[in-house]
């Protein structure tokens, strides 16, 4: 049986999270979509964004157009997400469009 990414997420809650990378001691985490129940560094759905804390100042990058998508659809992001989506300006604008 396969699974569209429509039917997973309206079957499973997703979450909006921190993927670890780097050494030790050298983090460096991408941002991603993934079913709450698979582990931190498991599998995952889709890739929107990176995040570097090693640089001055912190390096986020996000992939504006599928962090909103994913946002509208109900993925609920961690609190550090959360807070590099207010940094980035991404709760604004969809804020924005939902007024509209």
């Amino acid at each position: 049986m396969i699974v569209t990414k429509e039917v997973m997420n309206k079957e499973m809650g997703t979450s909006m999270r921190l993927m670890r990378f780097g050494g030790k001691k050298r983090p460096y985490y991408r941002i991603v979509v993934a079913d709450r129940r698979s582990a931190r560094d498991g599998k995952f759905i889709d890739q929107v964004g990176t995040y570097d804390p090693k640089k001055n100042p912190a390096e986020v990058h996000f992939k504006e157009e599928k962090a909103v998508q994913w946002l509208k659809k109900g993925a609920q992001p961690t609190p550090t997400v959360h807070q590099l989506l207010i940094q980035s300006g991404i709760t604004k604008r969809l804020t924005e469009e939902r007024a509209e």
